[in-house]
């Protein structure tokens, strides 16, 4: 399994209050959220009139395309022009991931009777 996040740090310039600089990070969010379909969160500078920091998850099979698309989200907020894109930083993890077929015990029912239990009619 894949992970990968992102982290695009933003001035949002102009910005005389906390309320003004949140629609601002609430509408990238929203954006890229809808466009590509990833987890977005404000991470940091919640408490700061001009500064945001916000975090990009995504899972994949392919280190290749998780890395791609985390990169195609921190250019598309870039060309939005909202704000001032000061840093992006992506990391890829490969996390161990061993598939094995499930195999139910023979006494055990998928649909949640016992194997003994006889069906009533």
């Amino acid at each position: 399994m894949i992970v990968g996040a992102c982290v695009v740090e933003i001035h949002v310039e102009g910005s005389q209050s906390l309320k003004a600089k949140r629609g601002v990070v609430r509408s990238i969010m929203r954006r890229v959220r809808n466009r590509f379909e990833l987890a977005v969160s404000e991470v940091g500078g919640q408490d700061t009139w001009q500064y945001a920091a916000i975090g990009i998850a995504a899972v994949g099979s392919d280190a290749t395309r998780v890395r791609a698309v985390l990169e195609r989200a921190g250019d598309f907020i870039e060309e939005m022009a909202l704000a001032q894109v000061l840093r992006t930083d992506i990391e890829v993890l490969d996390l161990p991931h061993h598939e094995q077929p499930w195999e139910p015990d023979e006494d055990e029912d998928l649909f949640g009777t016992d194997a003994d239990d006889e069906p009533s009619s």
